[in-house]
């Protein structure tokens, strides 16, 4: 039987992290690492990244899109998301500061009543920032 590609936009949310998560730990792979879904958000992460050389080890929320939330400060989690089929892994710290620097958003309502803040469309200022945080296939 010949395979038969899927199309994203069918899939259900649960599909939609699964898919998310191979893609990105493809990716990873390239770097060496090694890449573990966890059943359930455990300490907020979605899956751990461990690197071959047993000195790095990330815990890593997967978002579809940028985002920032105040119950991962402080946390030492870390953030992976595409944009325009570009990934971004960085700490979730280290992101909150740079949206600090290139845009508004932790002055809108959404971050100061609900914690969060999300876009699809980062200004150009704040992908130049994150361009050290790109992880190429």
């Amino acid at each position: 039987m010949p395979l038969k590609k899927i199309n994203y936009s069918e899939l259900n949310a649960r599909q939609k992290e699964i898919y998310r998560f191979q893609k990105f730990a493809a990716h990873l792979a390239e770097y060496g690492f090694n890449c573990i879904k966890l059943a359930d958000d455990w300490l907020g992460a979605d899956f751990i990244a461990y690197h071959k050389d047993g000195k790095e080890t990330f815990r890593v929320q997967l978002k579809s899109r940028l985002t920032i939330d105040k119950k991962y400060l402080d946390k030492n989690l870390w953030i992976a998301f595409p944009y325009r089929d570009v990934w971004y892994l960085v700490e979730h710290d280290v992101l909150v500061k740079l949206v600090q620097r290139h845009t508004n958003w932790t002055n809108t309502a959404s971050w100061l009543d609900r914690g969060l803040y999300h876009s699809a469309a980062p200004n150009s200022s704040l992908l130049n920032a994150l361009s050290d945080y790109v992880v190429q296939p």
